[in-house]
């Protein structure tokens, strides 16, 4: 792989104007309401939303000042009190030079301690995807500015090579007002002929066999209980978690994915203790003290359990990457982290990271869910294109609201 210049000389080659500081001339919110008519175990999401943020830069191209993009993920709500209330001009005031790296870009480590100012440790909740979207919009610019797809500024940032190609499943599966067998088996047959090869559904919304039935259903179409995993999406108490494992332990499944409530990690322990499949879980987990309480206390297994957690959740890519050194300290694999959220974000933070792969909503969670028509999917991994920054901007469902965000 040819290798590219420093980052030093493209950002000097492109971005710095004489000895000028870069500066961020405008930040700006919107809400943008989900189009989900559908339900998990436990949620609803008829009438969620999400936060598009915009970080404006005083660099001028084509006549437009360059703008960074990002939002707080899939399943939180909106954060807009938060940003435009006390985030948002924490940045806006301070002084520009305190938030640069030694390249002259903006160095997202500040970035999120600024926004962090006077914040008490601990409740690492909306605050914490507040948080997330800011500075992963600083990353969509940094990368814009750069010229470089974010997923290659990723990677050089940490010193990693980066994966060209990213194994990705389709989580789908949800509860359908008009749900029935065969909706759910000629959804996952679209998911086939789309290029997929692995799949999510979710459980724990019904009884354990209808349950079993739509498990049964799926496995028919995929072909193979390795190709499918199971979410409870946090549904269930101690004896119901129990009862589902016995279950579905004979099918061998991909994995079973958040059995319990994110933050009951002896249930997580018990379960594990003598269920031989793979779970999976994390994406409820915040920060990284919230991980390192998993990795002391839920049993999670080197080398075969799987970590989701979402940079979108959990105050963004420098607390991520964090949470992935913390993981490698105590012996486990990045290989075995696939971050929730479905979304172009994290397949370039999975593509940057080098982690095992990423979930993707090919057919939910619009106008966020799902990549872009230049991502081209092909038994089961996408080539990531070559477009600088996350490539939101690509996303054609996204374009009403960006439009909006940026007039």
């Amino acid at each position: 792989m040819r290798h590219a210049p420093p980052l030093k000389t493209v950002f000097g080659q492109l971005a710095i104007r004489g000895s000028a500081l870069l500066k961020i001339a405008e930040i700006r919110e919107i809400s943008v309401p989900l189009e989900a008519k559908i339900s998990n175990a436990l949620v609803s999401f008829v009438g969620h939303d999400v936060s598009l943020v915009a970080v404006i830069s005083d660099v001028i191209r084509a006549g437009k000042p360059v703008a960074g993009l990002a939002f707080n993920s899939i399943g939180r709500f909106a954060q807009s009190g938060i940003l435009r209330e006390r985030l948002i001009p924490r940045l806006i005031s301070a002084d520009p030079e305190k938030l640069l790296d030694d390249d002259g870009l903006f160095d997202c480590d500040k970035i999120q301690r600024f926004a962090l100012r006077n914040e008490k440790p601990g409740g690492h909740g909306d605050r914490a995807s507040a948080v997330a979207a800011l500075e992963l919009a600083f990353w969509d610019l940094n990368a814009k500015l750069a010229n470089k797809p974010a997923y290659a500024m990723i990677a050089r940032h940490f010193g990693i090579t980066p994966l060209l190609r990213v194994p990705v499943y389709a989580a789908g599966g949800y509860y359908y007002s008009h749900d029935s067998l065969a909706a759910l088996r000629d959804e996952l047959s679209r998911y086939i002929d789309w290029g997929f090869d692995a799949f999510k559904i979710k459980i724990g919304g019904a009884s354990l066999s209808q349950d079993m039935a739509r498990i049964e259903a799926s496995i028919e179409i995929c072909g193979d209980g390795g190709r499918l995993a199971v979410d409870a999406n946090g549904r269930f108490a101690y004896a119901q978690a129990r009862a589902y494992a016995k279950e579905i332990q004979p099918l061998a499944l991909r994995w079973f994915e958040e059995m319990g409530d994110p933050l009951d990690f002896d249930l997580n322990r018990k379960i594990i203790g003598f269920y031989p499949g793979p779970v999976a879980t994390g994406e409820n987990l915040f920060s990284s003290q919230d991980v390192k309480n998993l990795l002391n206390f839920g049993g999670m297994r080197p080398g075969y359990d799987i970590f989701q957690m979402d940079a979108g959740l959990s105050y963004g890519l420098t607390e991520y990457a964090a949470m992935v050194a913390m993981l490698e300290d105590h012996g486990f694999d990045r290989k075995f982290m696939y971050p929730h959220g479905g979304h172009l974000i994290n397949l370039h933070i999975v593509a940057g990271l080098n982690l095992g792969g990423c979930e993707a909503y090919p057919s939910v969670f619009q106008p966020f869910g799902g990549y872009s028509a230049e991502c081209v999917i092909d038994n089961g991994f996408i080539t990531l294109p070559d477009r600088p920054g996350f490539g939101l901007d690509a996303k054609a469902e996204l374009q009403p609201f960006i439009e909006r965000l940026l007039a």
